[in-house]
């Protein structure tokens, strides 16, 4: 039986003691590559966490297989990729120290069934070697691959040889494939051969018959034409030159008045659209991080929420730099300084530049920072050959209780850099624009796992609390955070994602009370946002440390965010720059097209790293017809009206003269 997902499988592509390799499709119809662990093999101690971790540390290794998608906590978990990948599901496998058999290519119609290869999987014994890390948990819908198959036309061929891979195209012509016939009949036009087929040969475009440009022949044609034509009446060309005159000009003076309407310059060429059908920009220079008509129905209350708290998202990152010494005698473990980043999602709360994250991420624990160091220090030891990829994780591990990090004296801390990006980020960027900031205060994890950080940079758009939120099981929610599609952890680019959710249910056995939800945004969604329909956050989001896969399904009450900004003395106010903000989207949303756009004018003004307000301020430009800042001219109605009254009496005129000259032609 295969295995259960959201591809179609089509046939296996191979099998281990542990798992199988299948050839599937997407609903889109692209090609996709799946590795499944089986279901009792994942129940066996430590299989399931070898599965995810090889799997990700394969993704992050130079020219690694990405992964497409993958549900590591499925009864027999699996990963996909894009059939591009090659044959990612063999070097998976391989990877976890265990034998692969490849299907092995045999002439075989193409609609044949899938062959078994090991049948029902044999016991494993021992506990796999652990690899670097903690799974990565990948989330979303799958990702585009390759775009949409050609077409193929005809009826299947049997293919001999047929390449092992589903991906790979046979580029030459397929063995035994019968010569194109004639086609006997008249062909519609005298065009050029058709193009290429799917093989790269033209395809044939030889007919039978004369060319298309000669008229047949007609045996019923006469030489002459039998019945001679009578002469055409003689025209009455005055009447209608006159009226055709008058007709000139009022179009011309209507034209002119019409003109002078659409534009107070005349001469200059009108601008290029910029919109679509639907009043939004179809494309803006800007690049806000978020852009919520994509997110949401456009005008929609969803779209309205996501506008309001969208330019507030923070991209944090985290780096830090020092040296890994033994705890006892302070020796160290690496003459080289080590640098790791950490990387998390946050939100504005106060314009002054204050932002709420998670602790662990801009914080961490002793224990996370050392584990963090010793695994940069394993993958500088697998990069110079002096240690092996599958030996990180072991490493690490037993190095984790002997280890701390210092500074460059033992008795120092290791150097510490935060900074902070709005809208489209990019990792390890120093410079503008991203913003130094600092830690004020952080919780423990008990506490709420929320951090207080100060940005050096001031009128950043914030996000507003609900103090009452009430939040209950069934409650739909929406969430924001970072995240990225990029593989290559060092320029990844990330931008703000959001979906919305369903609270699964609440955690009682905290005072918190954190409750969980039914979807997860993304690795780096932490210090992300949960938000009301109006846009106010209720909750942050946080890892659960109790799934296998330690998503970041949890949300953080915003009793806990408010505690830490009374603690720190920080109250969360909206600034003169949100608050002409949210007008402008309130009117925008209202129809009201003249009054969002100068409102967002203030806005963008005011708060320039607000891209939404200069967004929304073009779409309420398409909208309304014209740029805000054009108007008429004031002679354009006086012609209009005079050309107009010009047209009507010529066609008054002339039909009145008309008129007289039928009456004469009867006498």
């Amino acid at each position: 039986m295969q295995p259960e997902g959201p591809y179609r499988f089509t046939h296996l592509l191979g099998g281990s003691p542990v798992g199988k390799a299948w050839a599937a499709i997407d609903e889109q119809g692209r090609f996709v590559s799946v590795a499944v662990l089986d279901a009792t093999v994942a129940a066996a101690p430590g299989w399931r966490e070898a599965f995810a971790e090889v799997a990700n540390a394969l993704a992050q290794s130079p020219d690694g297989p990405p992964i497409t998608y993958a549900d590591f906590s499925a009864a027999a978990p699996w990963v996909a990729y894009a059939a591009e990948a090659g044959p990612a599901p063999e070097k998976l496998f391989r990877a976890l120290g265990v034998e692969y058999q490849p299907v092995p290519a045999a002439p075989r119609p193409v609609s044949a069934p899938p062959q078994p290869v090991s049948g029902v999987p044999q016991p494993v014994s021992g506990v796999p070697q652990p690899v670097s890390g903690v799974p990565q948990p990948v989330s979303g819908v799958p990702q585009p691959v390759s775009g949409v198959p050609q077409p193929v036309s005809g009826a299947p061929q049997p293919v001999v040889d047929m390449p092992h891979a589903p991906w790979a195209v046979q580029s030459a012509a397929i063995p035994n494939q019968p010569p194109a016939h004639p086609v006997s009949a008249t062909p519609v036009s005298s065009a050029p051969a058709s193009p290429a087929g799917h093989d790269g040969a033209p395809t044939p475009a030889t007919v039978s018959g004369p060319p298309a440009d000669v008229p047949p022949f007609d045996p019923y044609a006469a030489p002459v034409r039998r019945i001679k034509p009578s002469a055409p009446p003689k025209r009455r060309t005055g009447l209608w030159a006159g009226v055709a005159a008058l007709a000139l000009v009022a179009v011309v003076g209507g034209g002119a008045g019409i003109y002078a309407l659409s534009s107070d310059e005349p001469g200059e060429p009108d601008p290029p659209p910029t919109a679509t059908s639907s009043g939004f920009p179809a494309a803006t220079p800007l690049a806000p991080g978020l852009k919520p008509w994509a997110q949401a129905a456009l005008r929609s209350p969803e779209e309205h929420a996501l506008a309001v708290a969208g330019p507030s998202m923070v991209f944090v990152e985290v780096m830090f730099t020092g040296y890994v010494r033994n705890k006892a005698g302070g020796a160290l473990l690496d003459k080289a300084p080590v640098t790791f980043s950490r990387r998390c999602s946050g939100v504005v709360v106060q314009h002054e530049g204050y932002v709420l994250s998670n602790s662990q991420c801009v914080q961490p624990t002793p224990d996370v920072l050392v584990g963090g160091a010793l695994n940069a220090v394993a993958n500088r030891l697998v990069a110079e050959g002096s240690l092996q990829a599958k030996d990180i994780s072991t490493y690490t591990r037993s190095r984790l209780s002997t280890s701390v990090l210092t500074g460059a004296n033992a008795g120092d801390q290791p150097e510490t850099r935060l900074y902070g990006q709005l809208n489209i980020a990019k990792g390890e960027v120093t410079d503008s624009p991203a913003i130094a900031g600092t830690v004020v205060r952080a919780l423990p994890i008990e506490a709420g796992n929320v951090a207080l950080i100060k940005l050096e940079q001031k009128n950043l758009p914030t996000s507003e609390l609900n103090t009452s939120a009430s939040v209950s099981p069934e409650t739909s929610l929406l969430v924001l955070g970072y995240g990225t599609t990029d593989t290559s952890f060092r320029a990844a680019t990330y931008t703000v994602v959001s979906k919305t959710v369903t609270v699964t249910g609440i955690d009682s056995s905290t005072p918190l009370n954190p409750y969980r939800i039914n979807e997860d945004l993304g690795l780096y969604s932490r210090g992300g946002i949960a938000i009301d329909p109006s846009g106010r956050v209720v909750g942050m989001l946080d890892n659960d440390v109790l799934r296998p896969d330690k998503a970041n399904r949890l949300v953080v009450p915003v009793s806990a965010m408010t505690a830490l900004l009374q603690a720190a003395g920080v109250t969360n106010a909206l600034g003169k720059a949100d608050n002409q903000y949210r007008s402008g989207l309130d009117a925008y949303f209202a129809g009201d097209e003249s009054t969002a756009i100068a409102r967002f004018d203030e806005a963008a003004r005011n708060s320039p790293t607000n891209l939404l307000a200069q967004s929304y301020r073009q779409a309420a430009v398409d909208s309304r017809g014209s740029d805000d800042d054009s108007g008429g001219s004031s002679w354009a109605v006086p012609v209009i009206a005079a050309a107009g009254g010009a047209l009507a009496v010529a066609i008054v005129v002339a039909v009145a003269m008309l008129l007289a000259r039928r009456r004469n032609s009867r006498f």
